[in-house]
């Protein structure tokens, strides 16, 4: 086994080219690992911790190959690496003269005066400084990059506040400008429902099932995880609420979070119910009384958030109905020896969301990202009872791409859980859109082949994404189905799903 790598001085590239590249050559027949990084301390760290590298010399501003494998295949992987590098199209006027190459905020906006939005994915050494610079030439910031202290998001947005301007992140991966998917968003229809979300794939499930019901999206805005720490204080939600309710397209605004501080829910809640439209929120696990109030409804679920909002669109009472249980004969092939929930997820929201209706079923389980009353296993790379695991959060993304661009490592912890004589349910979510991964289900579908439907546990699935999106949810639905997987209609009823199955199997065990 070797390790190789390449450093090009003074040559950078954004994250989110980077993780793509690091995806594709991580395929590459004879790579066990490989990384496309910059060269930040952060990154070097990482490098090192996954073996790819202790005496890497390559500062922040160059651009890092690193690669494990056969000696031949590193040596293919990198020549692919760099040619994928080198392989953007360049911008050419109509008289054939080629543009010189944008390199910094201000050659754009000479270029283009209309620009009022700049998209920020630099390693988060950098991303304050370069987000501080577009506020200072008037534009708004989606921050797609993360590691930036709360400091510094404090510094950012108290200027973005100073100048009227709104500050997407950092670590914002979704949001739908005027129509456009930015980062990690799907397809949907433009409509009247407005988003606001300290969660990229809560956004992302509200958008797509608004899309499903019919309905539209006006504007999608993502916060970052930490706007609604007690430190930041909801400046982005607070500043995203106020656009949306001066925003004529916009007639029900939907607010998604984590429970933030008691003082700046507070603050969220009251200004919701003073902007003169209504306003659906979901802040996941939060007591629906405690939300509730003139003009502001209160979901517990994000897909009741969005069944919510169209049918307040609509004049309609609200209601989420999930259909199909799951019944005793369903699970009659299943030993009684197979007792536990094993959840794999890529969608940091969709564990947190699955974990709070497992426990409010009566089924506690670990993760790598506990909700409150849940522990962390003691082993993060194997599972014991019922476990339930964020597989995008940097436990295990250290020095790899996240699971939606590059469902390897996921597909491998599924492999897993599916050997383990244990596991009576196998909860997991598809996540589609741009940014994801171009075939999310076929090398899982591989994976599912190798094991017989009856000697496996019953598979759940929840594929978030529309018909518009370039991987079309509805084949990787039927692609699903056919091998043996059932597919909810959204992560809720996917988990409870799963619960069903889980006390079947409890009362046929108790009955032995």
């Amino acid at each position: 086994m070797s390790v190789m790598y390449q450093v090009f001085n003074n040559m950078y590239q954004d994250s989110v080219s980077l993780m793509q590249i690091s995806a594709k050559i991580n395929k590459q027949p004879g790579i066990e690992q490989a990384s496309v990084v910059m060269g930040t301390q952060t990154n070097l760290a990482q490098l090192a911790d996954v073996g790819l590298g202790n005496d890497v010399k390559a500062g922040p501003n160059d651009l890092i190959i690193a690669v494990m494998g056969d000696e031949a295949a590193c040596n293919d992987a990198i020549t692919l690496a760099r040619e994928l590098l080198n392989s953007k199209p360049k911008e050419t006027s109509n008289d054939g003269v080629t543009a010189p190459n944008l390199v910094s905020l201000d050659m754009a906006l000479e270029r283009h005066p209309e620009i009022n939005l700049a998209l920020i994915s630099v390693p988060g050494d950098y991303a304050a400084a370069e987000a501080m610079k577009a506020l200072q030439l008037d534009m708004n910031v989606m921050l797609f990059s993360d590691n930036v202290s709360l400091a510094q998001e404090k510094q950012i947005k108290t200027l973005a506040r100073e100048k009227n301007r709104l500050v997407m992140g950092p670590d914002c991966g979704t949001a739908i400008i005027n129509g456009m998917p930015l980062g990690f968003a799907n397809v949907v229809k433009r409509g009247a429902v407005g988003v606001v979300g300290a969660s990229g794939t809560g956004v992302q499930e509200v958008t797509c099932r608004v899309d499903h019901l019919g309905a539209g999206i006006s504007q999608a805005l993502g916060t970052g995880g930490h706007d609604l720490h007690e430190e930041i204080g909801g400046i982005s939600m607070l500043y995203g609420l106020q656009m949306l309710a001066e925003d004529p397209q916009t007639q029900v605004i939907v607010l998604i979070s984590k429970p933030p501080a008691r003082d700046v829910a507070e603050r969220i809640l009251e200004q919701a119910s003073a902007c003169g439209k209504t306003v659906v929120v979901n802040f996941l696990g939060a007591n629906p009384a405690d939300i509730t109030r003139d003009r502001v409804f209160a979901a517990t679920t994000l897909s009741q958030a969005a069944d919510m909002a169209v049918a307040l669109l609509d004049g309609k009472p609200s209601v989420t109905e999930f259909g199909d249980i799951i019944n005793p004969e369903q699970c009659h092939e299943l030993p009684a020896t197979r007792t536990d929930i094993r959840g794999v997820f890529a969608g940091g929201t969709f564990c947190y969301e699955s974990q709070l209706i497992c426990q409010q079923q009566g089924f506690s389980a670990t993760s790598n990202t506990p909700v409150f009353g849940n522990k962390k296993p003691d082993d993060l790379w194997h599972s014991s009872g019922h476990t339930v695991i964020d597989m995008g959060d940097d436990d295990y993304t250290r020095g790899k791409p996240h699971p939606m661009i590059d469902p390897t490592l996921r597909n491998q912890r599924i492999a897993a859980e599916l050997n383990d004589p244990h596991t009576a349910v196998l909860l997991f979510d598809l996540v589609l859109g741009y940014g994801a991964a171009a075939e999310p289900a076929t090398e899982l579908l591989e994976i599912l082949a190798q094991h017989p439907r009856d000697q496996r546990p019953m598979l759940v699935a929840h594929v978030c994404g529309t018909e518009a999106d370039p991987q079309q949810r509805s084949r990787q639905i039927a692609s699903l189905r056919e091998a043996g997987v059932w597919v909810a209609e959204c992560n809720a009823q996917a988990a409870l799903w799963a619960c069903q199955i889980a006390r079947i199997q409890a009362e046929k065990k108790e009955a032995q």
